[in-house]
């Protein structure tokens, strides 16, 4: 069997979600919701959100697939949802809401979304890891653009019920669809985000087109398409190895703030000397070690109205984690003038490329910080932060990551709603259905 033949079959399968499985499951779920309400109101956001009510939708089906597309695109931007660091993929922000908006058109057994969640995480993250995910984002490969498609595909199929052939050629159908990157344009309407959600939507239509008898090329991962076409070496073996066996979702990391999570690391451990009695005050230069490969991405400055600048630097996040660490919890996050004291603290810090650090990397993201300071000098090494499998979160962290990125935007009697309904979707329709409606009216309200 080909590589997508024994990933269709997986697919298709019957694998139940256990019961461990499951609370985890939900807990990612509400994270993801999180993530897609708390992107709404950010200019990104409303942009998302203008498009789709303007070109509006001839047909029931396409209704659901553009608003995967904007869906898909809320919950990525909000730079909130969770990350699989081997892989370098955000599956929840993909995979969620894909599958929570086709449960409204696909009829589909209630029971039948915890399995197609599962699915889309696994083959995304597969995929990811597969292609080496940390070592081409860095060369201008977004692994999670070029994964979104092969991910909802999936999702797709097991909603619409497809056999193990049939997923096969949809999953080959959305590898022909998937894009390496979008280049760097930092202006709030720049269309990174349009860009991904529409890469999700387009793995919903190559599962449809699968149902609808369209086939594929499903030796395309076995030969040499993805190295001749994208200078790709693929490791098969992360593909299928242990398929069915043993599920990737536990090695997912919720993020606890707003950032990238090569910043995390670093902050963390600023915020960690801070609490232990470092004064600000006293700080004269901090030294960032990191592992190499994440050096060029958040050793820069910031630039007004450029979200993606102040959400990848090291220097910012590190000097709001100090000043200002409410700021790290503001999905906009891109004030138009820095604080003079921000700005003095960021030029205290040098970053360097260490390759000590590259020690079980890229499943493990370390960073060591030397601060220089009047009294004396004090360092911390960092391997995990809060949400990473060795620090995970537990329903009550999730909770109240919820309700401090979702009331500001429901309020918070409706977001304690929107929560619950969030962490019973995968069982009870009702609430699912409340959900949905939730997130329909606040998109309306909004746009």
């Amino acid at each position: 069997m080909t590589a997508l033949e024994q990933l269709g079959a997986y697919v298709a399968g019957g694998d139940a979600v256990l019961p461990e499985t499951r609370e985890l499951l939900r807990l990612h779920v509400a994270d993801s919701v999180g993530a897609w309400i708390a992107a709404m109101p950010t200019t990104e956001g409303r942009a998302l959100l203008r498009w789709r009510a303007t070109i509006g939708s001839s047909t029931a089906s396409q209704n659901e697939l553009d608003d995967v597309a904007i869906n898909c695109g809320l919950a990525r931007l909000s730079e909130i949802d969770d990350i699989h660091l081997a892989s370098m993929t955000t599956p929840g922000g993909i995979v969620i809401p894909a599958a929570l908006t086709l449960s409204r058109l696909v009829p589909a057994a209630p029971e039948a979304l915890a399995p197609a969640i599962m699915v889309g995480y696994e083959v995304m993250i597969r995929l990811g890891l597969a292609i080496g995910g940390p070592t081409i984002l860095y060369r201008g490969i977004w692994p999670t653009y070029f994964a979104a498609p092969f991910a909802t595909s999936a999702v797709a199929a097991r909603l619409l019920g497809l056999d193990a052939r049939q997923s096969a050629h949809a999953l080959a159908l959305a590898l022909t669809s998937a894009s390496p990157g979008v280049g760097h344009h930092g202006a709030a309407t720049g269309s990174r985000w349009f860009a991904v959600g529409r890469a999700a939507q387009n793995g919903v239509t190559a599962a449809l087109a699968a149902r609808d008898g369209f086939t594929s090329d499903i030796n395309i991962l076995d030969g040499t398409f993805l190295r001749e076409v994208y200078g790709i070496t693929l490791d098969s073996s992360a593909l299928v190895d242990g398929l069915g066996k043993h599920h990737a979702l536990a090695a997912v990391s919720f993020k606890p703030w707003c950032a990238a999570r090569q910043t995390m690391a670093a902050t963390a451990a600023l915020r960690q000397l801070l609490d232990d009695g470092l004064a600000i005050d006293d700080i004269t230069e901090i030294k960032v070690s990191l592992p190499p490969p994440q050096v060029k991405m958040v050793d820069h400055g910031v630039t007004a109205g450029d979200r993606a600048s102040h959400l990848t630097s090291v220097p910012y996040q590190m000097a709001i984690a100090g000043l200002n660490p409410d700021a790290a919890y503001d999905v906009a996050q891109s004030p138009s003038v820095l604080p003079d004291g921000v700005r003095a603290l960021m030029n205290k810090i040098r970053i360097e490329g260490d390759e000590s650090l590259l020690t079980n990397y890229p499943r493990v993201w370390r960073a060591r910080v030397r601060v220089a300071a009047r009294g004396g000098s004090r360092e911390r090494d960092i391997s995990e932060v809060p949400g990473d499998p060795g620090c995970a979160f537990d329903a009550d962290a999730i909770r109240a990551k919820f309700r401090r990125f979702v009331e500001p935007v429901l309020g918070a009697s409706m977001a304690k709603m929107a929560l619950e309904n969030s962490l019973c979707a995968l069982d009870h329709l009702p609430a699912r259905q409340a959900l949905q409606d939730a997130l329909l009216r606040v998109r309306t309200e909004l746009h």
